[in-house]
């Protein structure tokens, strides 16, 4: 599976790009600036049908343009996969593939499994919880396209239910909040279960994964999914049951104060927290690790290696710590984006980045 053709519109920086990579290694050079980081947020964007820096839709739109368009070409044993995006600055965006609207957007992530390396991954090990919950459910919803309708699904009832409570504080009519429990608590233990089991399939690529980039025993890194208010097998109940524990607190503050959006994915080094007792280089290793593993399981679930972007990783690497990830990665198509050629340590199709397009 690789990416075979890429055309943008009023695409970030681009008003116009047809590009055509190789199946195997592509590195684009460039200066800063120039349009690299922005052909592989296109690339991302056509399998997580969202911007891997978190940008909204409308900052996509290239300056006074009303509208962007990405289409892209996977070719795959059974045939080729077009996915056609439209992003609006005012209105909805519009999603094809193979020239259908998809049952459900989770699905193109499934069909198109794709990892991101980063400069900011080392926040995932880092700060708080929010990038690591973000992370487990993006692998989650490559896994599985039920979990990430799970996951917009629970983020539209926490959206309502806050509504609620915001509008009507102490006053919420309890009939309508126990309803809107109940929906949450359902959707919310299926999106934990998807959670925990990805993670657990996670957990020996990412020893394996911290092994090779840190050279250091591997049985030291672990992971765990904290949630305070899981107890036993059943996540649906024990969510149910957390949201009547909290209710008065939830009435008073106006918020969901618990549930899926606001547990934890636990990195620990030799049983100490990576965020706060692990080095600068041991947090970077384990950040690495995190990254590979989910190009390993990915790689195991689908049969295939997932697409892979590196956005100016070596630079911010040693000798060792590069060493390691060339070793561990370089299986399917890969994109490199760097400043300078000789800081990309492999050989493929190299790429010139200028402002007008890539040759």
């Amino acid at each position: 599976m690789h990416l075979s053709w890429l055309e943008l519109r009023d695409f970030r920086s681009y008003e116009r790009l047809d590009f055509a990579p190789d199946p195997g290694l592509n590195v684009l050079i460039g200066d800063n600036g120039s349009g690299k980081t922005n052909v592989l947020e296109a690339i991302g964007y056509l399998s997580r049908l969202g911007s891997f820096r978190g940008a909204p839709d409308a900052a996509l739109v290239r300056g006074e343009a009303a509208a962007a368009v990405l289409r892209g070409g996977v070719a795959r044993e059974s045939g080729e996969l077009r996915v056609e995006v439209e992003l609006l600055v005012a209105g909805r965006r519009r999603i094809l593939v193979n020239g259908k609207r998809p049952r459900r957007n989770s699905d193109v992530a499934v069909e198109v499994p794709l990892v991101a390396f980063l400069p900011d991954d080392l926040d995932m090990v880092k700060r708080g919880p929010g990038l690591r919950r973000d992370y487990l459910d993006e692998v989650a919803g490559h896994v599985s396209p039920a979990a990430g309708a799970d996951r917009a699904e629970y983020e539209k009832i926490v959206r309502q239910r806050n509504r609620l409570l915001r509008d009507e504080g102490p006053n919420a009519d309890p009939v309508i909040l126990a309803v809107w429990d109940e929906r949450l608590a359902e959707v919310g233990g299926r999106l934990v279960a998807a959670r925990i089991g990805t993670l657990q399939r996670l957990e020996p690529h990412l020893r394996a994964g911290y092994g090779a980039v840190a050279g250091r025993n591997a049985e030291q890194l672990s992971c765990s999914y904290e949630a305070w208010w899981l107890r036993g097998g059943d996540p649906a109940g024990s969510l149910l049951a957390a949201l009547a524990e909290r209710r008065r607190r939830d009435l008073d503050q106006r918020t969901t104060t618990v549930g899926p959006h606001r547990d934890d994915v636990g990195l620990h080094l030799a049983r100490r927290p990576t965020r706060t007792h692990a080095s600068q280089g041991e947090q970077r290793s384990v950040a690495l690790a995190l990254r590979i593993a989910a190009f390993s399981l990915l790689e195991e679930r689908h049969g295939r290696p997932p697409i892979l972007l590196l956005d100016d990783v070596f630079s911010e690497l040693d000798v060792h710590r590069s060493a390691g990830v060339i070793d561990l990665l370089p299986r399917g198509q890969v994109f490199v984006t760097s400043a300078r050629e000789d800081e990309v340590p492999m050989a493929g199709r190299r790429w010139r980045v200028e402002e007008d397009g890539v040759r």
